[in-house]
């Protein structure tokens, strides 16, 4: 317990909670479920109605900080693994199932909802928005599936750039310029999508840097495995320099370079800077990185404090299941709301912030007791790696492999269709492929099921190791839902 108390970075797992409350907050105060005199429910954003909220998005919209706390904790985990003799397999189904033993709880609940719901007849108003909407979530699990995927290769690239290891995020961030000048100058179809690889896996490879000690963190990865640094240059990177380059290029892409000034997509506007991501995003992370290095000092002593500590470690266990129920929370209290009659004042109003105390705390309610119910899926389990002196079998790594690919597909197709319409056999389109919510939910199983299928035979029966980091929990956009 000493040992784990003294190596671990208590100011990556305060990230981890700030962000999913900003994420949480963030859709709460945001999202406006309301029924049109037509009698459809739709989901509408705060920001389409008060435009001078958006520039809040540079802050509030806090994925960045999750890709790069998930680059530290995947350099920390990786190095764990190999120290007891782990593969790749043994790796991407520790962090993998980390991520999808809580959304499957929740995927099957929605799904036998959903199909109830349009067996009673039931599936219109506050419902039928519901099914397909409360899933959407899920897009960023789905990428960050795929992150873990590629996070072994990344890092090997990380360490073989050696002294030169910060101009791989240059580089990808380089390449996600040209994706755009592609994109918005040439009108080139489809090509925006690979901004999805580029600039996350910039921001990811940041996290590598921290975990390095390059940006004021922890130290170098060697104190948290057994990696040769001996390449590690020895300076850190300025985060004041960070700070500043990031706001600069943020507000001239959204000055003068037509990007949109919201980080999240708001309905009506044609680009949204989210999906696919931009380089306005990308500047935008630059300027949180910044932010977040320069706040680790004075609250790395303040997370020093017991109690604080504690707080940290059980908001950090209700985290993934947190962001998971919370959506259906709100529309749990949308749908009686508007049975009710109970009229919310207009979006934007001086009454609508006023009232927005009451509504977090209503909201809190139904979001606490589902988290109590299903938080057992969110317990992490100790990696199974191969038992000392054993060999691991090649076989495992194709396994592992072809199941990340398929769970990343079928989550991501979760996220585009939703759960509604199944028996009527509605589809949605991921990039340029159909998806059903059926085939989407059989993806997942498939590839779940390859990578158990990839566990070793004999575990080792050692005590887990305590500086593995844990998986972050998953943040989410804060944009307009579709309905349909």
């Amino acid at each position: 317990m000493h040992e784990h108390q003294t190596t671990r970075d208590r100011y990556v797992d305060l990230l981890r909670v700030v962000s999913l409350g900003v994420v949480v907050l963030g859709h709460w105060l945001m999202a406006v479920v309301a029924v049109g005199d037509d009698g459809v429910a739709r989901a509408g954003n705060v920001l389409a109605v008060v435009p001078a909220l958006r520039p809040a998005t540079w802050l509030l919209q806090v994925m960045p900080v999750f890709f790069l706390v998930g680059g530290f904790s995947h350099a920390v985990a990786w190095s764990s693994v190999r120290r007891r003799n782990g593969t790749y397999a043994d790796f991407v189904r520790s962090r993998a199932g980390r991520l999808l033993r809580p959304t499957a709880a929740f995927a099957a609940v929605w799904l036998l909802l959903a199909v109830g719901i349009e067996l009673a007849g039931a599936d219109h108003g506050v419902l039928r928005l519901a099914t397909r909407v409360v899933a959407q979530p899920l897009w960023f699990i789905g990428v960050y599936l795929g992150v873990v995927a590629l996070a072994p290769a990344m890092l090997r690239l990380h360490r073989w750039a050696g002294r030169r290891a910060a101009l791989v995020p240059v580089a990808l961030g380089a390449a996600a310029v040209a994706v755009d000048v592609a994109r918005f100058g040439y009108d080139v179809p489809f090509v925006g999508f690979a901004n999805v690889a580029f600039v996350w896996l910039a921001v990811h490879q940041v996290g590598f840097l921290y975990a390095d000690g390059l940006l004021g963190g922890p130290g170098p990865v060697s104190k948290w495995g057994s990696e040769s640094t001996a390449a590690r240059p020895s300076t850190s990177i300025p985060a004041l320099g960070l700070t500043l380059a990031g706001l600069a290029g943020t507000v001239a892409l959204t000055t003068l370079g037509g990007y949109p000034t919201s980080m999240v997509g708001v309905p009506g506007e044609r680009v949204s800077n989210m999906s696919p991501p931009t380089a306005a995003l990308l500047a935008c992370a630059v300027l949180q990185i910044g932010l977040v290095l320069l706040a680790r000092g004075p609250v790395t002593r303040w997370l020093r404090r017991p109690a604080v500590w504690r707080g940290v470690i059980t908001a950090n266990g209700l985290s993934m299941t947190t962001f998971l129920w919370h959506l259906t929370g709100l529309f749990m209290v949308s749908a009686v709301t508007l049975t009710l009659g109970v009229a919310q004042p207009p979006a934007g109003s001086a009454a609508w912030w006023l009232t927005r105390p009451l509504w977090v705390a209503v909201l809190l309610v139904p979001t606490a007791a589902l988290v109590v119910l299903f938080r057992r899926a969110d317990r992490p389990r100790p990696a199974r790696v191969p038992a000392a002196g054993t060999v691991a079998h090649r076989r495992r790594t194709p396994l592992a492999a072809a199941g990340m690919l398929l769970c990343t597909l079928g989550v991501l197709g979760v996220s585009a269709v939703g759960f509604g319409g199944v028996l009527a056999g509605r589809t949605a389109t991921l990039v340029v492929v159909p998806v059903t919510p059926l085939m989407s939910v059989l993806l997942v199983v498939v590839g779940a099921g390859l990578l158990r299928a990839s566990s070793p035979a004999a575990p080792d029966r050692a005590a887990p190791d305590p500086r593995a980091a844990p998986e972050p929990a998953a943040p989410d956009r804060l944009a307009g839902a579709r309905s349909g």
